[in-house]
């Protein structure tokens, strides 16, 4: 099946870039493009593509704005997030949006495209080290963030909380095996239940909720 991918960057040269190398791609192809945060906010509604390419910095509404309200909107979507600034307030905002990837304009170009087949997938593009490297950086900020309802927590099995803290903690599926005793298969099967008791996009959603519901410290 060919993944549709829509282009959201006020740069018509990396729009072209991009378009040219994804068009030129098996299995992958662009839809739309858009120059800023409405404009494809409004292809998104019109269009269903798998995967948005977002630029954060975009004139009038900017990509993490315009992420919330296509993932707020269209569920299905798989917004990958790409600036030219590696910025760790920008990773996690775009991840709270929604967003599940963040990647640097200076990446290989076939990096961007691996990047794009991975969340199109419905998994999440944030390596254990980057993961690692988020907590760090915002679990001591003073602001306070808002934990799931209880309700949501309160349907998950022990054993699924336990996952939950792993998967908050970077493990990957293999390493959650080999912590828990468990077939690799089982652990993506409590992964899997926990994207759909929790309403999780992805495993980046998992991170971000196990962070806020404080199971997860520095």
């Amino acid at each position: 099946m060919t993944i549709r991918v829509a282009l959201a960057d006020d740069q018509p040269l990396v729009r072209a870039g991009l378009r040219m190398v994804i068009d030129a791609t098996p299995g992958i192809e662009v839809i739309g493009e858009a120059r800023t945060g409405t404009q494809v906010v409004r292809l998104v509604r019109e269009l269903r593509p798998d995967v948005v390419v977002m630029d954060i910095r975009m004139p009038g509404m900017d990509g993490i704005e315009a992420t919330q309200m296509i993932t707020a909107e269209s569920p299905a979507a798989r917004v990958l997030m790409l600036t030219t600034f590696d910025d760790d307030s920008n990773v996690y905002a775009s991840l709270r949006a929604g967003a599940s990837g963040f990647l640097v304009k200076d990446m290989a170009l076939d990096d961007i495209l691996s990047a794009i087949r991975v969340v199109a997938s419905g998994d999440g593009l944030i390596a254990p080290s980057v993961t690692r490297r988020l907590i760090e950086e915002f679990a001591g900020r003073p602001e306070p963030v808002p934990a799931p309802p209880p309700r949501e927590l309160a349907a998950i099995t022990g054993r699924e909380r336990e996952v939950l803290t792993l998967v908050g903690r970077g493990m990957s599926n293999a390493e959650l095996a080999a912590r828990l005793h468990i077939s690799p298969g089982t652990a993506k099967a409590h992964v899997a239940s926990l994207r759909s008791k929790l309403g999780a996009r992805d495993r980046v959603q998992l991170v971000i909720i196990a962070y806020e519901a404080g199971l997860v410290s520095p």
